[in-house]
């Protein structure tokens, strides 16, 4: 009888190829089970998200802010009011409560002179948040401005470690009555947005618009990438500085008279 032309060597050798990667696959499977949970989000970790949550915003626009410290008056709180009243924070200074923006006092020690500064997420052009997300919740739009995808968050923290501007707050309680348009979750993280949900509609951010309204015109907000735009006037014509310039951020917050 004529011998089957296939040979029995290479059918086994297939064979065990493919039991070997079934049994991997398999193994891999019951791992993500049984292991400790937070092993688990390594696996999360790599997924990319499956929307781009960047869309719609151009990449021909940097929106920025500019704070004239020489304005910006020592116990006004103007700005942190109308951020909390807009986002739906509480406001307190309690530890576990969020924070997006803050009022601090800086003192040269050389002359003694004082200065108050209203300091919130500097929407880093290059933002350590997000170079240590595990889940990329953290990241950074088209635009410029930084923000965490609730949806992705696990809480774990890195980011709040990462920012050197102490800019972000982590939930500890559960949220009632949440604004619409501002999404917040007990275990998440989350930190100024720059208002976007109002820039996206031609708005300005609740804080600029307050400073503003108050007559202080110490907060200026707008495209630093548009040589017509306020903002972009004011770089070019008067000497401002960035929060530890030394990390090389670029920052989309700068501030002039310090």
């Amino acid at each position: 009888m004529k011998k089957d032309s296939t040979s029995p060597s290479t059918e086994t050798t297939d064979t065990k190829a493919s039991r070997r990667g079934f049994l991997g696959v398999a193994a891999a499977g019951l791992a993500g089970v049984m292991i400790a949970p937070g092993v688990r989000l390594i696996e999360i970790a790599q997924a990319a998200p499956a929307v781009n949550p960047s869309q719609g915003a151009s990449s021909k626009v940097r929106w920025g802010m500019l704070i004239d410290s020489g304005k910006c008056a020592s116990g006004c709180t103007d700005c942190v009011t109308a951020c909390n009243t807009e986002n739906g924070l509480s406001g307190g200074t309690r530890a576990t409560d969020s924070q997006w923006i803050r009022k601090i006092e800086i003192k040269e020690i050389r002359t003694g002179k004082t200065q108050s500064l209203p300091v919130m997420c500097q929407h880093c052009d290059e933002p350590p948040c997000v170079d240590v997300c595990p889940t990329g919740a953290s990241f950074k739009r088209a635009d410029g401005i930084v923000l965490v995808d609730k949806h992705t968050c696990i809480g774990c923290r890195y980011c709040v470690m990462a920012c050197p501007y102490k800019a972000r707050s982590f939930v500890h309680e559960p949220q009632n009555d949440q604004k619409p348009d501002v999404p917040r979750g007990m275990g998440t993280v989350e930190g100024c947005t720059l208002c976007v949900h109002k820039v996206d509609r031609g708005e300005q951010p609740a804080c600029v618009s307050a400073c503003s309204d108050a007559g202080h015109g110490a907060m200026v907000f707008g495209d630093l990438n548009d040589p017509n735009s306020e903002i972009s006037r004011r770089v070019a014509s008067y000497p401002s500085r960035q929060i530890r310039e030394d990390l090389n951020l670029n920052t989309g917050v700068r501030y002039t008279g310090i």
